[in-house]
């Protein structure tokens, strides 16, 4: 690696002493990888990074590998090393092992500079926009589709959170594996699905329907088209995102908002959705794009092209959505974040403290750094054994 500069501010010389990576036990769905950075002068802040199902082995071996260098590095150098990791020990090869590792790592050196400074990260980031913010919630509908007993589970489940006080909910209303062909009956389906949430909980609560990438155009304009008359908040990947001309297609046919960009992973993957106008909301995540700076960095080319931050969240509700509240406070162009409700419970367990949302909104963090206490010994007891890997067995079936 290219040698770090000599300092990064006046009286900012703490550097890193340890790095540790941990596999945890995030619940049924998900294990998560949480990384721990100690500082020579004691400081300790905390990151997380995104994890996929049989991949997180190799998230924490490179989280690890990644620590292991930057051992003796200034904790303040964050740009210098999300650049040169990348140029130098990728050799400019990303993938999404290698920026999920790097994502956790700069959070947890942002954790220490805001702890030892003082000052909450988004005060060092050119200070907040706003002192609260809207969240959506996910995670709940796990099993909703077009199946009728999945439909009346999810108009239940949707009832229910409306009623605690949420005003936006998403959840992807198809059933079985992602294939390259859904018939019209499956979209039918769908939206059928989609009309019974909407009619249980009101015009007045935002319902964002995930796709997750599943469709051709074709379907996808069919989709968008039965939707329209139950106005969702938004249509998120109906189609391939790194095909943009198929998404802009979709986006032509339709008036309802296209979001996009939770598999990208950079602010170039970003730059060929903005500059071709295939969206009119990215979504990216602070545990994957590259970390908290590379997201406010992102959100900065979107605002330049008139389209709004939307992040995605599909990690913690503790260090992940706490690294993003913090990106997102200084986007004048934030619009909504996401918290997965069905992982709630398990970071209350390894947090004091953590972002709570009363009424689809969470505060503004004050305390220095990310602004929350990791229990380390719940960590470490919290230990998840094994990977979990999605079961192919019902597309090999489909198929």
């Amino acid at each position: 690696m290219t040698p770090a500069p000599a300092t990064v501010g006046e009286g900012i010389t703490d550097r890193v002493h340890q790095v540790e990576a941990f596999l945890v036990d995030g619940g049924p769905a998900k294990s998560w990888v949480w990384v721990k950075l100690q500082s020579t002068e004691g400081v300790v802040g905390w990151g997380e990074c995104y994890t996929a199902p049989g991949r997180e082995p190799a998230i924490r071996a490179i989280a690890d590998e990644l620590g292991r260098r930057l051992v003796g590095r200034e904790v303040g150098a964050i740009r210098h090393f999300t650049s040169v990791a990348y140029r130098d020990i990728a050799t400019k090869r990303g993938s999404l092992e290698f920026s999920c590792a790097v994502s956790g790592l700069e959070q947890a050196m942002w954790d220490v500079l805001g702890r030892t400074l003082g000052r909450p990260v988004h005060a060092l980031l050119g200070g907040p926009c706003r002192a609260r913010f809207r969240v959506y919630a996910n995670g709940w509908s796990y099993g909703a589709s077009g199946d009728t007993g999945d439909v009346d589970a999810a108009v239940a489940r949707a009832r229910e959170l409306v009623a605690s006080g949420w005003n936006a909910l998403k959840f992807d209303p198809f059933r079985g594996p992602w294939r390259p062909f859904v018939s019209p009956d499956e979209v039918r389906a769908a939206v059928e699905c989609v009309a019974a949430v909407r009619d249980a909980v009101g015009a007045d609560v935002d319902l964002l329907v995930e796709v997750h990438r599943r469709l051709a155009p074709p379907a996808a304009r069919r989709l968008a088209r039965d939707l329209e008359s139950l106005d969702p908040f938004w249509l998120e990947e109906p189609v391939e995102c790194r095909n943009v001309e198929a998404l802009r297609d979709v986006a032509a046919h339709t008036t309802i908002p296209i979001v996009a960009g939770e598999t990208l992973y950079s602010r170039a993957e970003f730059l060929p959705l903005l500059a071709r106008r295939a969206v009119g909301i990215v979504n990216p995540d602070v545990a994957s794009c590259g970390g908290i700076l590379e997201l406010t960095q992102i959100a900065a080319m979107a605002d330049a092209h008139l389209v709004a931050v939307a992040p995605h969240n599909y990690n913690s509700t503790a260090l992940g959505l706490a690294a993003t509240i913090h990106a997102a406070a200084v986007m004048p162009n934030f619009l909504i974040a996401e918290y997965f409700v069905n992982y709630a419970d398990r970071s209350r367990e390894l947090v004091d403290l953590p972002l709570e949302p009363v009424e689809g909104y969470v505060g503004l963090p004050t305390a220095p750094g990310l602004g929350i206490e990791v229990d380390e010994a719940a960590v470490r007891a919290r230990a998840a054994p094994t990977q979990r890997s999605r079961s192919i067995s019902s597309y090999q079936e489909d198929t």
